[in-house]
């Protein structure tokens, strides 16, 4: 059973990621969640930017999980990487293009706004960034590689999502996972 705290950072999550920081309300928020309207300044007495903040954390938190699952170790890296990409390219294009990532659109409208709501973002996307790295180590990568590795798939990701939302087609993103998969091929092959 979900709590009613857990409700509106859900809702807040979903909403973040299809709509952004700025078109997001707290009249939608209470609406989408289902939750009492009440009980929105008891749980989160800092209001929309606390409840942000606590969305940003669970996608960062969300999506570092899925990585650590879905990077198996019985697949070689570039096979587990370019399904990976490309199951988010299938999810971007089933939602509308409304979904793919909360953090880069929260990211970008609050880099100056907000310094509570940049440092979650920032927070978020290097527990990702760790996530990959400890795959890559895992796959032998030197933690140096791995670290540097690890920035260049976030931005790859992030971006393929970008361009996919925004030309409303998964191939973006589809090339993405294509050309990861081409990379880490040839990274191998030179070793």
């Amino acid at each position: 059973m979900t709590s009613t705290r857990e409700q509106f950072i859900r809702t807040t999550c979903q909403l973040l990621e299809s709509q952004g920081y700025h078109g997001t309300g707290m009249a939608q928020i209470v609406e989408e969640s289902g939750a009492p309207k009440g009980s929105l300044y008891y749980h989160f007495p800092g209001g929309k930017e606390e409840l942000a903040e606590r969305a940003v954390e669970l996608a960062g938190r969300s999506t570092a999980e899925v990585i650590r699952g879905n990077l198996r170790e019985d697949l070689p890296l570039p096979e587990a990487l370019r399904r990976y990409v490309r199951g988010i390219a299938d999810r971007v294009k089933e939602s509308g293009y409304q979904s793919g990532s909360p953090l880069t659109a929260t990211a970008m409208e609050t880099v100056h706004g907000s310094e509570r709501l940049n440092t979650a973002c920032r927070e978020a996307f290097l527990r990702i960034q760790k996530a990959f790295e400890e795959k890559l180590v895992q796959a032998d990568f030197s933690p140096q590689e791995a670290g540097q590795l690890a920035v260049f798939l976030v931005s790859a990701i992030e971006g393929g999502i970008m361009l996919s939302r925004t030309h409303h087609s998964p191939e973006p993103l589809q090339k993405v996972a294509d050309q990861l998969d081409v990379f880490f091929q040839a990274y191998e092959d030179q070793e």
